[in-house]
């Protein structure tokens, strides 16, 4: 039994342990942790990614960094301050002396120098153009984010349901070797079928193992974009049925797509850049005060000078800097417009390729699939009413599950085209044209 001196002690202990435990179950649990043994859904994935990738932090501090810049353009130079000694004599008796002779002069000066400020609106107007640039980067970034995401997430789905089939397909390839087993104690039978069925019951399987695989490097692909979330199942995915939008809807989502508004914004800088050049053709001026110290004997002596750069060759210089400065956005512009018909050709065969893809899968659910089932369902029962060889019926399930296969290939390839027409343009990152 504990002394009695020890009570308080103890009464002490249990009460900071109950503190302790409050303090932890108050203690927030962080949405990937509450998440992890939920299903996985794509827009989850797309949230982990964004909140895991180091590239869109950094755009964002390239346009921060751009901001800063535009802050300080509209400010003038630092002024210099000018320190130095004049007609210091060197030889002679007065040689090093400061004071002896009347020119010697000990300055001190301050410099300023008078940025038009035309010119630095221009270079304000510059940096801001670097940060919509920026901007836009960023959103093209999350653009390409999500959509990596998204082909990564329908890679890992479509592998899973793959498997699922191969699975199916060899339970029921074992359902056979019961089936052939039983004919062949019946004496309807022949060893032979049971060898068969057998062997393709491990064919299936050796498929199962690479399906492993697959979803294994599947898995791995989507956590080099969200982590640890990657390893959990999977919830149902989103409806790609329907196309995100249309052939008529198409210019208006390409006015927004990320790659052309980066294009749009870089041409903006350029434009600004031409503005500064122009602004260059009128020169900026500086005005110096020093003030010069002599000795005792002489008196002390101040000092104004202005200085103006003489733009005597202006047509060789400033106007050429122009003119350079007005081809680079002529340039760009033309590449962005080539990249417009570029994108929208590709957007346009996407499209051609995702409704013909439809079509098929409807051909496979109307006729292909019902055709190859009715296939085995035949084999299957002639094998069972001995006027068939088993070999009928295994070929007929192969093909079969080749069908289902070939199906659940197409709804892949729908799913990510699908995938990639959806992100063309990230919800909420879109960088909105330049009116400029």
């Amino acid at each position: 039994m504990l002394p009695f001196f020890c009570a308080p002690l103890r009464a002490r202990s249990i009460a900071r342990l109950g503190a302790l435990s409050l303090a932890v179950l108050l203690v927030p649990i962080p949405a990937s942790l509450r998440a992890a043994d939920a299903p996985l859904t794509l827009d989850a994935a797309r949230r982990y990614a964004a909140e895991r990738s180091r590239l869109l932090v950094g755009r964002e501090a390239q346009a921060a960094a751009a901001r800063d810049r535009a802050a300080a353009a509209t400010r003038l130079p630092d002024p210099t301050l000018r320190l130095g000694v004049n007609n210091l004599p060197v030889t002679g008796e007065e040689r090093f002396s400061l004071t002896q002779d009347f020119m010697t002069m000990r300055s001190v000066g301050i410099a300023q120098e008078f940025t038009r400020e035309e010119k630095r609106r221009a270079r304000q107007a510059r940096f801001e153009r670097e940060a919509d640039a920026a901007g836009a980067a960023q959103a093209a970034a999350h653009a390409d984010l999500d959509r990596e995401v998204a082909l990564a997430w329908f890679e890992r789905h479509f592998e899973e349901a793959r498997r699922a089939l191969l699975l199916r397909s060899r339970d029921e390839a074992r359902l056979q070797i019961e089936a052939s087993e039983a004919l062949l104690r019946s004496g309807r039978g022949l060893p032979a079928d049971v060898i068969m069925a057998r062997s393709s019951v491990e064919q299936l399987g050796d498929r199962v193992a690479e399906a492993d695989q697959r979803i294994a490097a599947a898995t791995n692909a989507l956590a080099r974009w969200i982590g640890p979330p990657a390893d959990g199942p999977l919830a149902p995915p989103p409806a790609f049925d329907a196309l995100p939008f249309s052939d008529e809807d198409l210019s208006g989502r390409l006015a927004h797509h990320p790659q052309l508004a980066v294009m749009t914004r870089q041409v903006d800088v350029a434009r600004a850049q031409a503005e500064i050049a122009r602004t260059e053709r009128r020169s900026d001026w500086s005005l110096e005060f020093m003030y010069s110290q002599r000795g005792a004997a002489y008196s002390n002596m101040i000092s104004v000078n202005v200085s103006i750069p003489l733009q005597w060759n202006r047509k060789d210089r400033q106007d050429r800097e122009l003119a350079a400065e007005l081809s680079t956005v002529e340039a760009l512009r033309a590449e962005r417009e080539e990249a417009l018909r570029a994108h929208e050709a590709e957007v346009r065969e996407m499209l051609l390729e995702s409704g013909s893809k439809r079509e098929r899968i409807k051909r496979y659910d109307v006729s292909l699939l019902p055709l190859a089932q009715d296939r085995t369902r035949a084999a299957l029962a002639s094998y069972r009413a001995g006027n068939g060889p088993l070999g009928a019926v295994l070929d007929a399930r192969r093909s079969e599950i080749e069908v289902q296969l070939d199906r659940l290939q197409l709804q892949r390839d729908v799913a990510r085209l699908w995938a990639q027409l959806n992100y063309l343009v990230p919800a909420g990152h879109a960088a909105a044209p330049s009116n400029r």
